[in-house]
């Protein structure tokens, strides 16, 4: 038998964490060390790693070749993807993105970290606070990620000092405090040894707060979803083929905000017109109310003009219905965003033609100082920029909903995604 049953897997809470930190803080080797240690490892996969490991000379298992997955980050001992990581223990599972570090590869950070309940930032202990570790909790920040872990690791290689664990943890406390970071809390750690990566720590006796794996486990997901704002994206109409549900039209989605239940009144966007839901159901059958980020279909006690892209919500609670928005942007593609060029916004379900229009200001991601006399956006800047959209968006600032707070910009002649943006207000 396994540890845990395979219904009860099904039914385990998941949290989807990231992995930040400058080059060479080790942010690969603790993930190797969460997979080994939780036992998480095929007998193969760690087959290879000994060997690759033996292969290049190194004196301990090599536990980073676990996630470094591209040839060129395996030849250079870095992170140039985003790779994906999945385990679980008995109390929860979870999806790890394991970032790059390298300023170059700043989107990749932002795919990844875009959908994270929580983001482990990886910290020298011998180097403490640098300019990558400013850069990366200033997007964590940006994204709106709910918790965040500061992971102070090689502590072997300052004598598991508690003055510098303090030093580090005072640093970066004072840095929190500017770009608004509300839950953090700090682990000291030795990836490469294990030290209070899942085991506790025989040579920190003086940390008692739980290792990191009890650390992501306790935390608590539960409020990180908008349960305030009832949004409903249409994703796709369901008429059966059946003759016996001939009658049946369900309009399916995932809940992105709020809580909906049969019996309540709904107004559809962009017609306006109100109707009550009939029904919701899930794949197991009926249920009772949905919320953020359940799949359901919906069944409306009327048939009103309703597609993709449309969007129930609550009367007393609407999203903001416009053309011209305010986004932050971080732009993804090697050619520079064009003032007035046309592109194609995906929201939520809703694809939409835009122009970007201004650029109002760029970001230093390093110093948080905003630059406005510079309008050119390269790969990897940071801005805030106005657009204006063909047809309407229903939007809410992303401080409020990262779902219907986010949007990609995509280049009409590629059909490529070259940016990603967070809703800052509508103009």
């Amino acid at each position: 038998m396994s540890e845990f049953s395979t219904k009860g897997y099904l039914d385990m809470e998941l949290l989807r964490f990231t992995t930040a930190g400058s080059v060479d803080d080790g942010k690969s080797t603790l993930i190797g060390r969460l997979l080994y240690d939780s036992k998480s490892i095929f007998e193969d996969q760690l087959e290879a790693v000994k060997r690759a490991s033996i292969r290049r000379g190194n004196e301990h298992m090599d536990l980073a070749l676990l996630t470094d997955g591209l040839r060129a980050e395996r030849e250079q001992g870095i992170t140039i993807d985003v790779a994906y990581r999945y385990f679980a223990t008995p109390r929860r599972k979870f999806i790890i993105a394991d970032t790059p570090g390298h300023i170059q590869y700043t989107r990749n950070m932002v795919t990844g970290a875009s959908t994270a309940n929580a983001a482990i930032i990886l910290i020298d202990a011998r180097h403490g606070v640098t300019e990558q570790t400013s850069r990366h909790s200033y997007i964590a920040s940006l994204l709106r990620i709910p918790h965040v872990i500061i992971c102070i690791n090689k502590m072997d290689l300052v004598d598991f000092s508690k003055e510098r664990f303090n030093e580090i943890k005072a640093q970066f406390t004072k840095f929190a405090s500017i770009i608004q970071i509300t839950d953090f809390k700090f682990v000291p750690i030795s990836a490469l040894l294990g030290d209070n990566v899942v085991e506790p720590s025989t040579n920190m006796p003086w940390y008692t707060d739980g290792t990191l794996r009890q650390v992501l486990e306790d935390i608590e997901i539960g409020n990180d979803n908008n349960l305030t704002d009832p949004r409903f994206p249409v994703q796709y109409v369901i008429r059966p083929l059946s003759d016996e549900f001939h009658d049946y039209r369900g309009y399916a989605g995932r809940v992105a905000g709020g809580i909906f239940k049969p019996g309540d009144e709904v107004v559809a966007f962009p017609s306006m017109l109100k109707t009550k839901i009939k029904s919701i159901d899930r794949y197991n059958g009926p249920c009772s109310e949905a919320w953020a980020p359940m799949a359901v279909t919906f069944t409306l006690e009327d048939d009103i003009d309703l597609s993709r892209g449309d969007m129930l919500a609550k009367p007393e609670n609407l999203p903001i219905a416009t053309q011209d928005i305010e986004i932050m942007m971080c732009w993804m593609s090697e050619q520079p965003m064009q003032i007035n060029g046309k592109y194609t916004i995906k929201h939520t379900t809703r694809d939409v033609r835009c122009i970007i229009q201004a650029v109002n200001y760029k970001v230093n991601v390093n110093t948080l100082e905003k630059i406005q006399d510079n309008s050119k956006v390269n790969l990897n800047d940071i801005a805030s920029v106005a657009i204006r959209t063909t047809k309407p968006l229903f939007i809410d600032p992303y401080s409020k909903n990262r779902r219907t707070g986010s949007l990609i910009i995509i280049d009409e002649a590629t059909n490529r995604t070259v940016g990603v943006g967070m809703v800052i207000k509508g103009i």
